[in-house]
């Protein structure tokens, strides 16, 4: 009987060596041939599951955006309140622990490419206002339990996410997490802004 082999999660296990090899050696060390090497692959066999190294950064890419939007929604629906449920929400944008910080550096080489692949961009930016979307959202409800003021609160969620993303390429220089206090602390004074 023919082996079965379950592609999706051949796909899922190429990606994960193409993370980790982008989180050692960044995105140059990340080729055709070190991925399928370090894979288990012979040359040539990442064909079958992804046609080029495009491919492979772009399901990257697209695997870290939702994980990171997993934690985020996961973290952002606290059943207490609305107001944990913001808190939670904000905490799950900044990164927390030394393996969200390595996170991070894979992020940034991607950004790097996205640079110059407007699909990758596209799927980012649309990252993006989602995330906003979704931070507004519970700044509206955390304002209808009174919590806090209403106000606009698209000016604040575009300053928390330009933050986020800041401590996300800080936090790179200092990747045992000395700064995650500091970011923890922003966090509180943008929620006394809020109320």
């Amino acid at each position: 009987m023919p082996k079965i082999i379950d592609h999706d999660q051949r796909r899922r296990e190429i990606v994960e060596v193409a993370k980790g090899i982008i989180l050692k050696g960044g995105f140059e060390a990340a080729t055709m041939r070190s991925i399928a090497s370090e894979a288990g692959f012979a040359n040539g066999a990442l064909k079958h599951y992804f046609p080029g190294k495009e491919s492979i950064v772009a399901a990257t890419f697209e695997t870290i955006l939702a994980q990171i939007s997993e934690g985020i929604q996961e973290a952002g629906s606290a059943p207490e309140s609305a107001e944990a449920a913001l808190r939670g929400f904000l905490d799950a944008t900044i990164p927390g622990d030394p393996e969200q910080i390595a996170a991070g550096r894979v992020l940034l080489a991607l950004w790097e490419y996205a640079m110059s692949n407007e699909a990758l961009a596209e799927l980012y930016r649309s990252h993006l206002s989602s995330w906003r979307v979704q931070l507004v959202e519970r700044m509206e409800a955390a304002s209808d339990e009174g919590a806090i003021r209403a106000q606009d609160f698209v000016p604040f969620a575009n300053e928390f996410i330009s933050a986020a993303v800041g401590a996300t390429v800080i936090n790179l220089m200092y990747p045992d997490g000395e700064r995650i206090v500091e970011y923890r602390g922003y966090i509180d004074q943008f929620l006394a802004r809020l109320r």
